[in-house]
Protein backbone atom coordinates (compact mmCIF):
# COMPACT_ATOMS: atom_id res chain seq x y z
CA UNK A 1 0.00 0.00 0.00
CA UNK A 2 1.57 3.71 -0.94
CA UNK A 3 0.50 6.40 0.69
CA UNK A 4 -1.66 8.93 -1.34
CA UNK A 5 0.49 12.20 -0.70
CA UNK A 6 -2.07 14.17 -1.82
CA UNK A 7 -4.97 13.33 0.19
CA UNK A 8 -2.55 13.18 3.34
CA UNK A 9 -1.65 17.01 2.23
CA UNK A 10 -5.38 18.34 1.84
CA UNK A 11 -5.48 17.77 5.48
CA UNK A 12 -3.11 20.39 6.74
CA UNK A 13 -4.06 23.72 5.73
CA UNK A 14 -0.23 25.00 5.78
CA UNK A 15 -0.19 23.24 2.33
CA UNK A 16 -2.43 26.20 0.72
CA UNK A 17 -1.58 28.52 2.78
CA UNK A 18 -0.67 31.36 0.35
CA UNK A 19 2.34 32.79 2.64
CA UNK A 20 3.76 29.26 3.20
CA UNK A 21 4.03 28.66 -0.87
CA UNK A 22 7.22 27.73 -2.39
CA UNK A 23 8.64 26.76 1.29
CA UNK A 24 10.18 23.18 1.86
CA UNK A 25 9.52 22.49 5.72
CA UNK A 26 12.17 20.77 7.33
CA UNK A 27 12.39 21.20 11.21
CA UNK A 28 9.28 18.94 11.77
CA UNK A 29 10.93 17.72 14.85
CA UNK A 30 10.54 20.98 16.87
CA UNK A 31 6.89 20.93 15.65
CA UNK A 32 4.55 19.70 12.85
CA UNK A 33 1.93 21.52 11.16
CA UNK A 34 -1.25 20.52 12.96
CA UNK A 35 -4.12 19.04 10.87
CA UNK A 36 -7.37 20.22 9.84
CA UNK A 37 -9.18 17.99 12.09
CA UNK A 38 -7.27 19.20 15.44
CA UNK A 39 -7.60 22.81 13.68
CA UNK A 40 -11.37 22.49 14.26
CA UNK A 41 -11.62 20.71 17.29
CA UNK A 42 -10.14 23.82 19.09
CA UNK A 43 -12.17 26.47 17.25
CA UNK A 44 -15.25 24.68 17.80
CA UNK A 45 -14.76 24.06 21.63
CA UNK A 46 -13.31 27.88 21.80
CA UNK A 47 -17.22 28.98 20.08
CA UNK A 48 -19.38 26.34 21.77
CA UNK A 49 -17.46 24.85 24.87
CA UNK A 50 -15.20 26.96 26.82
CA UNK A 51 -16.96 26.95 30.10
CA UNK A 52 -16.36 25.04 33.04
CA UNK A 53 -16.84 21.31 32.78
CA UNK A 54 -19.24 18.58 33.58
CA UNK A 55 -22.01 20.87 35.02
CA UNK A 56 -25.80 20.11 34.23
CA UNK A 57 -26.22 22.52 31.34
CA UNK A 58 -25.47 21.24 27.70
CA UNK A 59 -22.29 23.02 26.70
CA UNK A 60 -20.53 22.25 30.05
CA UNK A 61 -21.98 18.33 29.28
CA UNK A 62 -20.28 18.18 26.07
CA UNK A 63 -16.85 19.83 26.93
CA UNK A 64 -16.83 17.32 29.27
CA UNK A 65 -17.39 14.36 27.30
CA UNK A 66 -14.94 16.07 24.67
CA UNK A 67 -12.55 15.72 27.25
CA UNK A 68 -13.06 12.62 28.06
CA UNK A 69 -13.05 11.13 24.50
CA UNK A 70 -9.22 12.35 23.78
CA UNK A 71 -8.44 10.38 26.80
CA UNK A 72 -10.54 6.97 25.69
CA UNK A 73 -9.36 7.59 22.22
CA UNK A 74 -5.70 8.40 22.69
CA UNK A 75 -5.33 5.04 25.27
CA UNK A 76 -7.44 3.35 22.09
CA UNK A 77 -4.91 3.84 20.14
CA UNK A 78 -1.56 3.52 22.19
CA UNK A 79 -3.45 0.12 23.55
CA UNK A 80 -3.25 1.12 27.29
CA UNK A 81 -6.15 2.05 29.69
CA UNK A 82 -7.55 5.17 29.86
CA UNK A 83 -6.69 6.12 33.46
CA UNK A 84 -2.82 5.74 32.46
CA UNK A 85 -3.00 8.41 29.58
CA UNK A 86 -2.30 11.75 31.17
CA UNK A 87 -2.29 15.47 29.57
CA UNK A 88 0.02 18.25 30.30
CA UNK A 89 1.76 21.63 28.97
CA UNK A 90 4.92 19.89 28.00
CA UNK A 91 6.87 16.93 28.20
CA UNK A 92 9.38 18.70 29.48
CA UNK A 93 6.86 20.13 32.75
CA UNK A 94 5.31 16.56 32.73
CA UNK A 95 8.72 15.28 33.85
CA UNK A 96 9.57 17.58 35.96
CA UNK A 97 6.18 16.69 38.01
CA UNK A 98 7.33 12.87 37.24
CA UNK A 99 10.51 13.69 39.27
CA UNK A 100 8.44 15.13 42.50
CA UNK A 101 6.13 12.43 42.38
CA UNK A 102 8.87 9.98 41.99
CA UNK A 103 11.46 10.75 44.53
CA UNK A 104 9.30 9.69 47.62
CA UNK A 105 8.69 6.65 46.30
CA UNK A 106 13.28 5.91 46.82
CA UNK A 107 15.51 5.99 49.38
CA UNK A 108 18.85 8.07 50.07
CA UNK A 109 21.33 6.41 48.05
CA UNK A 110 19.06 4.82 45.14
CA UNK A 111 20.29 4.53 41.70
CA UNK A 112 18.89 5.92 38.97
CA UNK A 113 20.36 5.91 35.45
CA UNK A 114 20.29 8.62 33.01
CA UNK A 115 21.47 8.30 29.27
CA UNK A 116 23.36 10.97 27.60
CA UNK A 117 21.34 11.01 24.46
CA UNK A 118 18.44 12.42 25.33
CA UNK A 119 16.85 15.52 25.11
CA UNK A 120 17.29 17.64 28.31
CA UNK A 121 13.57 17.28 28.86
CA UNK A 122 14.51 13.57 30.25
CA UNK A 123 17.97 14.28 31.73
CA UNK A 124 17.59 17.86 33.68
CA UNK A 125 15.11 16.80 36.26
CA UNK A 126 16.42 13.23 37.16
CA UNK A 127 19.73 14.68 37.14
CA UNK A 128 18.61 17.30 40.12
CA UNK A 129 17.66 14.70 41.98
CA UNK A 130 21.12 14.12 42.97
CA UNK A 131 20.34 16.89 45.62
CA UNK A 132 18.04 15.14 47.03
CA UNK A 133 20.08 12.07 48.05
CA UNK A 134 19.60 9.98 45.01
CA UNK A 135 23.08 8.81 42.96
CA UNK A 136 22.71 9.29 39.47
CA UNK A 137 24.84 7.35 36.60
CA UNK A 138 25.34 8.49 33.19
CA UNK A 139 24.64 6.43 30.25
CA UNK A 140 27.39 8.08 27.80
CA UNK A 141 26.55 7.35 23.92
CA UNK A 142 29.65 6.41 21.86
CA UNK A 143 31.60 9.36 20.83
CA UNK A 144 31.60 8.35 16.91
CA UNK A 145 28.62 7.31 16.28
CA UNK A 146 26.44 9.06 18.92
CA UNK A 147 25.05 5.21 19.92
CA UNK A 148 24.02 4.13 23.21
CA UNK A 149 25.74 0.15 24.33
CA UNK A 150 23.46 -2.48 25.55
CA UNK A 151 26.89 -3.69 27.42
CA UNK A 152 27.45 -0.51 28.81
CA UNK A 153 24.16 -0.33 30.35
CA UNK A 154 24.39 -4.20 31.61
CA UNK A 155 27.81 -2.30 33.38
CA UNK A 156 26.02 0.54 35.31
CA UNK A 157 23.02 -1.12 36.20
CA UNK A 158 22.58 -2.86 39.70
CA UNK A 159 20.23 -4.24 42.23
CA UNK A 160 20.14 -0.31 43.97
CA UNK A 161 18.82 1.18 40.03
CA UNK A 162 15.78 2.41 40.48
CA UNK A 163 14.96 4.12 37.14
CA UNK A 164 16.35 3.85 33.49
CA UNK A 165 15.69 6.97 31.84
CA UNK A 166 16.36 6.84 27.81
CA UNK A 167 14.74 8.38 24.66
CA UNK A 168 13.18 6.26 21.74
CA UNK A 169 14.74 8.41 19.26
CA UNK A 170 17.46 11.25 19.80
CA UNK A 171 16.39 14.25 18.42
CA UNK A 172 19.91 14.71 16.86
CA UNK A 173 21.23 11.92 16.26
CA UNK A 174 18.21 9.88 15.06
CA UNK A 175 18.83 6.11 15.43
CA UNK A 176 15.65 4.04 16.96
CA UNK A 177 16.42 2.58 20.17
CA UNK A 178 15.37 -0.83 21.28
CA UNK A 179 13.09 0.12 23.99
CA UNK A 180 11.58 -3.30 24.56
CA UNK A 181 14.85 -4.76 25.14
CA UNK A 182 16.43 -1.59 27.20
CA UNK A 183 12.87 -1.54 29.21
CA UNK A 184 13.81 -5.40 30.17
CA UNK A 185 16.61 -5.02 31.61
CA UNK A 186 15.53 -2.78 33.71
CA UNK A 187 12.84 -4.70 34.89
CA UNK A 188 15.16 -7.90 35.44
CA UNK A 189 16.99 -5.55 38.12
CA UNK A 190 13.65 -4.33 39.79
CA UNK A 191 14.00 -0.92 37.87
CA UNK A 192 11.62 1.16 36.05
CA UNK A 193 11.53 2.02 32.03
CA UNK A 194 11.13 5.98 31.51
CA UNK A 195 11.02 6.77 27.85
CA UNK A 196 10.92 9.99 25.96
CA UNK A 197 9.28 9.50 22.88
CA UNK A 198 9.08 13.03 21.34
CA UNK A 199 11.68 12.35 18.62
CA UNK A 200 9.66 9.15 17.70
CA UNK A 201 5.77 9.39 18.30
CA UNK A 202 5.99 11.62 15.38
CA UNK A 203 6.76 8.21 12.83
CA UNK A 204 4.11 6.79 14.34
CA UNK A 205 2.73 5.95 17.92
CA UNK A 206 3.79 2.87 19.53
CA UNK A 207 1.91 -0.10 20.65
CA UNK A 208 3.05 0.76 24.62
CA UNK A 209 1.95 -2.47 25.63
CA UNK A 210 3.88 -4.30 23.45
CA UNK A 211 6.90 -1.70 24.29
CA UNK A 212 7.24 -2.41 27.72
CA UNK A 213 8.10 0.79 29.01
CA UNK A 214 6.85 1.84 32.74
CA UNK A 215 6.32 5.77 31.63
CA UNK A 216 6.57 6.89 28.10
CA UNK A 217 5.79 10.46 26.59
CA UNK A 218 5.93 12.90 23.92
CA UNK A 219 4.60 15.78 22.52
CA UNK A 220 1.45 16.34 20.29
CA UNK A 221 2.45 19.75 18.95
CA UNK A 222 4.76 17.05 17.15
CA UNK A 223 2.38 14.77 16.39
CA UNK A 224 -0.38 17.57 14.31
CA UNK A 225 -1.74 18.38 17.60
CA UNK A 226 -2.19 21.09 19.80
CA UNK A 227 0.40 22.35 22.10
CA UNK A 228 0.54 19.64 24.92
CA UNK A 229 2.65 16.97 25.85
CA UNK A 230 1.39 13.15 26.46
CA UNK A 231 2.49 11.10 29.56
CA UNK A 232 1.72 7.22 29.40
CA UNK A 233 1.98 5.93 33.17
CA UNK A 234 1.10 2.31 33.93
CA UNK A 235 -1.83 2.04 36.31
CA UNK A 236 0.08 -0.35 38.51
CA UNK A 237 2.95 2.85 39.08
CA UNK A 238 0.80 5.90 39.65
CA UNK A 239 -0.80 4.48 42.90
CA UNK A 240 3.04 4.50 44.32
CA UNK A 241 3.04 7.80 43.79
CA UNK A 242 3.09 11.05 45.42
CA UNK A 243 -0.15 13.18 44.49
CA UNK A 244 1.04 16.52 43.32
CA UNK A 245 -2.57 18.21 42.79
CA UNK A 246 -4.72 19.52 45.27
CA UNK A 247 -5.10 17.41 48.53
CA UNK A 248 -8.64 16.35 47.65
CA UNK A 249 -7.42 15.23 44.21
CA UNK A 250 -5.92 12.27 46.23
CA UNK A 251 -6.45 8.94 44.68
CA UNK A 252 -8.06 10.71 41.22
CA UNK A 253 -5.35 9.37 38.80
CA UNK A 254 -6.40 12.16 36.03
CA UNK A 255 -5.51 14.98 38.52
CA UNK A 256 -2.58 14.05 40.57
CA UNK A 257 -0.01 14.51 37.94
CA UNK A 258 -1.21 18.30 36.70
CA UNK A 259 -0.62 20.19 39.92
CA UNK A 260 -2.72 22.93 37.67
CA UNK A 261 -6.10 23.11 35.92
CA UNK A 262 -5.51 20.93 32.60
CA UNK A 263 -6.29 22.84 29.37
CA UNK A 264 -9.81 22.08 28.69
CA UNK A 265 -10.24 22.89 24.69
CA UNK A 266 -6.52 21.71 24.03
CA UNK A 267 -7.40 18.22 25.54
CA UNK A 268 -10.86 18.05 23.77
CA UNK A 269 -8.94 19.16 20.32
CA UNK A 270 -6.13 16.64 20.86
CA UNK A 271 -8.73 13.85 19.40
CA UNK A 272 -8.83 15.80 16.28
CA UNK A 273 -5.26 13.43 16.05
CA UNK A 274 -7.18 10.54 16.20
CA UNK A 275 -9.77 11.98 13.54
CA UNK A 276 -7.14 12.15 11.26
CA UNK A 277 -5.46 8.77 12.13
CA UNK A 278 -9.04 7.37 11.09
CA UNK A 279 -9.68 9.26 8.22
CA UNK A 280 -6.43 8.00 6.30
CA UNK A 281 -6.90 4.52 7.67
CA UNK A 282 -10.11 4.77 5.93
CA UNK A 283 -9.04 6.09 2.45
CA UNK A 284 -6.78 3.38 2.48
CA UNK A 285 -7.79 0.27 3.92
CA UNK A 286 -11.09 -1.40 3.73
CA UNK A 287 -11.21 -3.82 6.40
CA UNK A 288 -12.62 -2.75 9.67
CA UNK A 289 -10.30 -2.61 12.51
CA UNK A 290 -9.72 -1.54 16.21
CA UNK A 291 -8.10 1.72 17.19
CA UNK A 292 -4.56 -0.13 17.44
CA UNK A 293 -4.91 -1.95 14.47
CA UNK A 294 -5.50 1.04 12.68
CA UNK A 295 -2.53 2.68 14.23
CA UNK A 296 -0.51 -0.40 13.20
CA UNK A 297 -1.82 0.28 9.61
CA UNK A 298 -1.41 3.77 9.63
CA UNK A 299 2.57 3.41 10.85
CA UNK A 300 3.54 1.60 8.53
CA UNK A 301 1.80 3.94 5.88
CA UNK A 302 3.80 6.36 7.39
CA UNK A 303 7.10 5.02 8.30
CA UNK A 304 7.39 3.49 4.67
CA UNK A 305 6.78 6.61 2.93
CA UNK A 306 9.49 8.12 5.19
CA UNK A 307 11.71 5.52 4.49
CA UNK A 308 11.47 5.91 0.73
CA UNK A 309 12.65 9.68 0.76
CA UNK A 310 15.01 9.45 3.71
CA UNK A 311 17.21 6.47 1.18
CA UNK A 312 18.06 9.57 -1.14
CA UNK A 313 19.47 12.04 0.94
CA UNK A 314 21.34 9.90 2.61
CA UNK A 315 22.82 9.06 -0.43
CA UNK A 316 23.39 12.17 -1.65
CA UNK A 317 24.67 13.65 1.61
CA UNK A 318 27.26 10.62 1.70
CA UNK A 319 28.13 11.29 -1.48
CA UNK A 320 29.70 14.16 -0.32
CA UNK A 321 33.03 15.12 1.24
CA UNK A 322 31.77 18.55 2.68
CA UNK A 323 29.88 17.64 4.89
CA UNK A 324 29.56 15.47 7.88
CA UNK A 325 26.37 13.25 8.71
CA UNK A 326 26.16 12.80 12.96
CA UNK A 327 24.92 9.76 13.94
CA UNK A 328 24.02 6.75 11.22
CA UNK A 329 24.05 7.19 7.61
CA UNK A 330 21.85 4.68 6.80
CA UNK A 331 17.87 4.00 6.63
CA UNK A 332 17.83 1.35 9.29
CA UNK A 333 16.63 1.87 12.40
CA UNK A 334 16.94 5.51 11.69
CA UNK A 335 14.07 8.23 12.06
CA UNK A 336 14.36 11.01 9.74
CA UNK A 337 15.96 13.31 11.46
CA UNK A 338 19.69 14.26 9.98
CA UNK A 339 21.86 16.31 11.47
CA UNK A 340 24.66 17.63 9.90
CA UNK A 341 28.09 19.58 9.99
CA UNK A 342 29.72 21.11 7.29
CA UNK A 343 33.19 20.19 6.78
CA UNK A 344 34.35 22.89 4.24
CA UNK A 345 31.94 26.11 5.01
CA UNK A 346 31.12 28.36 7.96
CA UNK A 347 27.84 26.34 9.37
CA UNK A 348 25.69 29.70 9.48
CA UNK A 349 26.64 30.92 6.05
CA UNK A 350 25.32 26.96 5.03
CA UNK A 351 22.25 27.36 6.68
CA UNK A 352 21.91 31.01 5.90
CA UNK A 353 22.19 29.80 2.09
CA UNK A 354 19.61 27.02 2.61
CA UNK A 355 17.06 29.89 3.89
CA UNK A 356 17.64 31.68 0.92
CA UNK A 357 16.61 28.39 -0.91
CA UNK A 358 13.52 28.26 0.87
CA UNK A 359 13.89 25.44 3.07
CA UNK A 360 12.91 25.63 6.55
CA UNK A 361 15.05 24.11 8.59
CA UNK A 362 16.96 24.16 12.17
CA UNK A 363 20.08 24.85 13.67
CA UNK A 364 21.51 24.65 17.35
CA UNK A 365 21.72 22.29 19.76
CA UNK A 366 18.17 21.61 19.95
CA UNK A 367 18.54 20.71 24.11
CA UNK A 368 20.54 17.63 23.03
CA UNK A 369 23.81 19.03 25.22
CA UNK A 370 24.76 15.80 26.77
CA UNK A 371 25.07 14.47 22.96
CA UNK A 372 27.27 16.63 21.45
CA UNK A 373 28.79 16.84 24.42
CA UNK A 374 29.89 13.21 24.35
CA UNK A 375 30.55 13.39 20.64
CA UNK A 376 32.85 16.74 21.32
CA UNK A 377 30.26 18.67 18.58
CA UNK A 378 29.98 22.43 20.18
CA UNK A 379 26.73 23.31 21.40
CA UNK A 380 27.16 26.40 19.66
CA UNK A 381 26.53 26.65 16.73
CA UNK A 382 25.69 23.30 16.94
CA UNK A 383 24.03 21.26 13.93
CA UNK A 384 21.76 21.81 11.12
CA UNK A 385 18.68 19.46 11.59
CA UNK A 386 16.96 17.71 8.75
CA UNK A 387 13.45 16.76 10.08
CA UNK A 388 11.01 15.48 8.27
CA UNK A 389 7.62 13.90 8.39
CA UNK A 390 5.16 11.64 5.97
CA UNK A 391 3.26 14.67 4.55
CA UNK A 392 6.96 15.86 3.18
CA UNK A 393 6.89 15.20 -0.62
CA UNK A 394 9.78 13.83 -2.82
CA UNK A 395 9.49 17.38 -4.82
CA UNK A 396 10.75 18.53 -0.79
CA UNK A 397 13.48 16.52 -1.23
CA UNK A 398 14.61 17.51 -4.11
CA UNK A 399 14.56 20.84 -3.30
CA UNK A 400 16.46 20.17 -0.48
CA UNK A 401 19.26 18.06 -2.09
CA UNK A 402 19.20 21.74 -4.98
CA UNK A 403 19.53 23.91 -1.66
CA UNK A 404 22.88 21.77 -0.02
CA UNK A 405 24.41 21.48 -3.55
CA UNK A 406 24.55 25.52 -3.50
CA UNK A 407 25.29 25.80 0.25
CA UNK A 408 27.94 23.57 0.96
Amino acid sequence: MTLDLEFVRKQFPAFSEPSLQGWAFFENAGGSYPCKQVIKRLTDFYMKNKVQVNYPYPASIMAGRLMDASYKRMADYLNVDPTEVHFGPSTTQNIYVLANAMRPMWENGDEIIVSCQDHEANAGAWRRLADRGMIIKEWHVDRDTGLLSLEELDSLISKRTKMVAFPHCSNVIGHINPVKAISQRAHDYGALSVVDGVGYAPHGFPDLKELGADIYLFSLYKTFGPHLGLMYVDKELIGKMENQSHFFKEGITRSMLTPAGPDHAQIAAASGILDYFDLVYEHHFKEQAGPAERNRAVNSLFQNHETKLLGPLLDFLKSRDDVQIVGPDTSKERAPIVSIIPRKKNIKKVYATLTEHKLMLGMGNFYAVRPLDDMKIPRQPGVIRISFLHYTSMEDIDQLIEGLKVAL
